[in-house]
């Protein structure tokens, strides 16, 4: 599959415990291959009409171009935040054998979800 097949999507988090349970079901769920967490970032943003200083934890995940909806969807389920930060680039290159190594890992949007779905209230 071409490299633009795939993305890296970058999530914010309030702290390494939320990037985890987020990265873990992610993985679990085969929306993403892989979950990278980088703690103890610095913010800056503003929120509610007043600049915020906050310390967060980034989560990088490496997926499919087509799961991005999906995985957008339930990164929101998860985080505690009430606009989570879910941005996410294609991939335009790079180690073919990794990229196809996402593609092995992640299911297709059509399949059938591989593990049973959380129930939410």
């Amino acid at each position: 599959m071409p490299a633009s097949t795939y993305s890296l999507v970058y999530i914010t988090c309030k702290d390494k415990k939320q990037a985890r349970t987020i990265g873990r079901a992610l993985v679990e769920e085969r929306l993403a291959a892989c979950a990278n967490i980088i703690d103890k970032m610095n913010s800056l943003y503003w929120w509610e009409g007043a600049v915020q200083d906050d310390s967060e934890t980034v989560l990088i995940v490496k997926t499919r171009r087509t799961l991005v909806p999906a995985l957008a969807r339930r990164v929101k389920q998860l985080h505690s935040y009430t606009v989570p930060c879910v941005v996410t680039t294609p991939i335009v290159g790079g180690n073919a054998d990794f990229l196809a190594w996402i593609g092995r890992e992640t299911r297709r949007a059509s399949r059938p979800h591989p593990y049973p779905r959380p129930k939410h209230r």
